[in-house]
């Protein structure tokens, strides 16, 4: 009866869904078992905790010309050119979509994957973030599942100076999260992933319910117009649950977050590691939000897109939460 449904719901026939309705499980799609999950796990985000534990050793333990050494060896990794289309790093990066896709699992459910042209170019305003927008890696270009040959997903600019995690991140299709960046990918064909919270967002988070931090957050819908290129709201039931968590409060800490553009949090998974927890992952993505191209919106006009968008995530929200299993969880939009 399982395969039975999955089926029907593959071809379009789920009760209450319309014909152009897909969906995608990463367990079915890419089999994999622990081993293969920890090691894509530990390429996509362990560079974090490699570079921290390799200066920490060497101070510790090396003399101080040696960690000197040490640090100057990270710094040429910080600036070291990275070709994005190298065949090692893509094969690496596929790797690592395919067998993510797998551990938690992820599913990708599409509500109407008519709506999706490969010669268009969209804007995915994803959320939320979480402690990470693992998520995300459902919609990768190198995953597959989207019908989209070019897809980016924009990212916090301190990824890209992080040694090893910026070469990994920038195989993965990720790109710094800049205005001029952001509109020459969608100028150039490119779809791009946005997750309009950001580190804000993350500060923000609360146990028990999904925060949005989108309020004040109208860069990405200024530019989807600037450029008519459709908004497409994207939600991801369970991501908040990979990881459990602890972050301070307070004004400095949100000033601080800020001006490194990343919030500093204390986050555990499987037995206090870095490795999270296989909580399947749902990643719904809505109808798009066709758009004129307008070159010069007024605040206005922006302002009522905006609405649009607002109004279309906390509706994909309510329309997947109880069939996905979280009925009883709440999405706050700050």
């Amino acid at each position: 009866m399982g395969e039975e449904r999955e089926v029907r719901k593959a071809a379009g026939h789920e009760p209450g869904l319309g014909s152009g309705y897909r969906e995608f499980s990463g367990r079915h799609e890419f089999p994999s078992n622990m081993v293969h999950g920890v090691l894509a796990i530990g390429m996509w985000i362990g560079a974090m905790h490699f570079n921290v534990s390799l200066l920490l050793l060497s101070f510790l333990f090396f003399p101080f010309s040696k960690f000197l050494l040490v640090l100057g060896l990270l710094l040429v990794f910080v600036f070291l050119p990275i070709d994005p289309f190298s065949k090692f790093g893509r094969s690496l990066a596929r790797y690592i979509c395919k067998h993510l896709s797998c551990y938690f699992p992820t599913t990708l459910h599409v509500e109407d994957i008519h709506d999706f042209h490969p010669d268009r170019a969209y804007v995915f305003g994803y959320e939320p973030h979480s402690v990470l927008p693992i998520g995300v890696v459902t919609l990768a270009e190198l995953t597959g599942f989207m019908p989209l040959p070019k897809l980016k997903c924009l990212a916090s600019s301190a990824v890209f100076y992080t040694p090893f995690l910026r070469h990994i991140w920038t195989w993965l299709g990720a790109t710094p999260a800049t205005k001029k960046n952001f509109s020459s990918l969608l100028n150039a064909g490119y779809s791009c992933i946005v997750v309009p919270g950001g580190a804000q967002e993350a500060f923000h988070m609360e146990r028990g319910s999904e925060i949005a931090f989108l309020r004040a957050r109208r860069g990405f819908v200024r530019v989807a117009m600037e450029t008519g290129c459709p908004l497409v709201p994207v939600f991801c039931f369970g991501q908040s649950h990979a990881y459990k968590w602890w972050k301070p409060g307070g004004k400095f800490y949100l000033q601080f977050s800020r001006a490194i553009k990343f919030t500093p949090i204390f986050f555990w998974g499987i037995f206090g590691s870095p490795i999270p927890y296989q909580h399947p992952m749902h990643v719904v993505v809505g109808k798009p939000i066709k758009l004129k191209k307008n070159p010069q919106p007024t605040v206005e006009e922006v302002l009522e897109v905006h609405g649009q968008f607002v109004q279309a995530l906390q509706d994909l929200f309510e329309r997947h939460k109880a069939r996905v299993g979280y009925a009883n969880i709440p999405l706050k939009i700050l």
